[in-house]
């Protein structure tokens, strides 16, 4: 009969799996905060930062990295301290189920599934538009129908003034998907190298953006600096003050998503207990620098309302005449979203691996590990196939909100989390611990909560959808399937030298 759905995974057992993880431990902690600055740096430092900018915060976007930052450094810090006393895979779910219970890291996982996916489904997508974007840039014109969704093609069509293709996939989106699928099965070594690669030519690329677009400021431009409200048709236009500024702040906060993709990696870390908690930060604080110097050097280029919002970095260098910075930029892009994308899936199979583990989810599918590879090689296959299906035929629009719906969740539990497992098990070892604890966690609960109140009405109707899925396979399958059914399993675990926490709901 199966338990509880309020037990908790007991310390022993994450004890038990750290020892007999089979992942290869190869990565120290600057690979790890590459893998960080990997999953943050995409497309939304060379598009957020033109929405932004133009339509809420002006030169303000800077204070909107900042706010952002803040928030997201509040739940950096809560994934260190998670991380240093739980070093597994399986991030805010594997930390959820050893302090609020089972059914609550079930939710956790299942939005995490929706983050990760949707994440790389949308960086798919995306990288099909920036790679069209460069053919055009050197004279090919490949035909909309193997190059855009049904959707996006018919509407490109109409707009051409051009017959709407009888049948139209995204194949570049296809494309992208295998390769890192292949590049992720082939083993973490293999994924960590093509990820540093990618991130040396994206940091190279920001840093010039900054250093020679420094020149070309006008410091009028910064005037004034958080622009007042004006009125269209009765309606504001540019936010309302400061209040545009933290509208912004909830736009430009999905830059940020990514760097709790480190805790994924704990498996594969040297020193997980030291090194994930440092990269989790450093990345954090790399990229918020990194985003706050690029939208002082753009809006000071160029007057923010007459940024383009599309292609705001492109069209300022195209403004001050150095047009052949535009395929340099559109070439870090292509190039970025690919680390995006690896990150995304990696931390995707590597949840998969966390619950399949536990018994949440079939061992065989999502727990089978390749032994050359030392990968789960059959649960990245799956996660291709889904991504690629999905990229192929769904415009961007329909699957990016879905994905921060998951992160924020996400990063609000493990906020209420910390203080839970802090208050209830003073006396465990943490490498690394939250400073301020009481004041950091409520108010990283409170940041990510208050963002989701900016989330669409037809995102939460869909946000509910899928929870309400999960929480049904949760009931139908997953409960009977835990572990911690296993008197044998239970039994076990009291060999390991760790505190064996099993709550009397566990025994039911």
């Amino acid at each position: 009969m199966a338990g509880s759905p309020w037990r908790k995974k007991p310390i022993a057992a994450f004890e038990a799996d750290m020892k007999k993880n089979n992942l290869n431990r190869i990565l120290g902690r600057w690979g790890l905060t590459s893998l960080g600055i990997g999953a943050i740096i995409g497309g939304g430092i060379f598009t957020l930062t033109g929405i932004a900018a133009h339509d809420y915060a002006g030169p303000g976007l800077a204070i909107a990295f900042v706010i952002a930052g803040i928030g997201c450094l509040f739940a950096s810090l809560c994934y260190a301290e998670f991380s240093a006393v739980l070093p597994v895979e399986g991030s805010a779910y594997a930390y959820s189920y050893g302090t609020m219970g089972e059914l609550f890291a079930w939710i956790i996982g299942w939005n995490l599934i929706l983050e990760y996916m949707m994440g790389a489904t949308t960086v798919a997508v995306a990288w099909s538009g920036y790679f069209e974007k460069l053919l055009h840039q050197i004279g090919i014109h490949p035909p909309l129908w193997i190059m855009n969704d049904p959707v996006t093609a018919a509407e490109k069509a109409q707009a051409m003034n051009v017959a709407v293709p009888a049948f139209s996939f995204n194949l570049p989106a296809i494309l992208i998907t295998w390769l890192v699928t292949s590049i992720l099965i082939r083993g973490i070594k293999e994924a960590a190298k093509t990820n540093n690669l990618i991130v040396i030519l994206k940091i190279a690329v920001v840093l010039f953006v900054i250093f020679v677009g420094f020149f070309f400021i006008d410091t009028s431009n910064w005037k004034p600096f958080v622009p007042p409200v004006k009125m269209i048709n009765g309606e504001a236009h540019y936010g309302w003050g400061f209040g545009g500024v933290l509208t912004a702040a909830s736009i430009v906060f999905f830059a940020y998503i990514g760097f709790d993709a480190v805790s994924t990696q704990a498996g594969e870390a040297k020193n997980p207990k030291k090194d994930v908690p440092f990269a989790i930060i450093m990345s954090l604080l790399v990229c918020t620098l990194l985003y706050i110097a690029v939208s002082l050097v753009l809006t000071g280029m160029v007057k923010y309302d007459k940024l383009d919002m599309k292609a705001p970095v492109a069209s300022a260098f195209e403004g001050i005449g150095m047009p052949w910075a535009t395929i340099l930029i559109t070439v870090a892009a292509v190039a970025g979203l690919i680390s995006v994308m690896l990150v995304m899936m990696l931390g995707q199979t590597r949840i998969f691996l966390g619950m399949a583990k536990d018994g949440l989810l079939p061992f065989n599918i999502f727990g089978k590990v390749h032994e050359k590879f030392k990968t789960p090689f059959r649960s990245t296959i799956l996660v291709g196939l889904i991504i690629s299906i999905v990229a192929a035929f769904t415009p961007i629009d329909k699957v990016s909100e879905m994905c921060s719906m998951g992160t924020l969740l996400a990063f609000s539990m493990i906020c209420i989390a910390v203080l839970v497992l802090r208050r209830k098990q003073p006396q465990l070892d943490r490498p690394f611990k939250t400073p301020a604890i009481w004041f950091v966690a409520p108010a990283g609960a409170l940041f990510n909560f208050g963002l989701m109140t900016f989330v669409r009405v037809d995102t939460w109707i869909a946000f509910f959808c899928w929870t309400s899925l999960g929480i049904l396979v949760y009931f139908l399958y997953s409960r009977h399937k835990s572990n911690l059914n296993d008197p044998a399993y239970l039994e076990s675990l009291k060999g390991h030298d760790a505190i064996l926490n099993v709550s009397e709901d566990q025994s039911e």
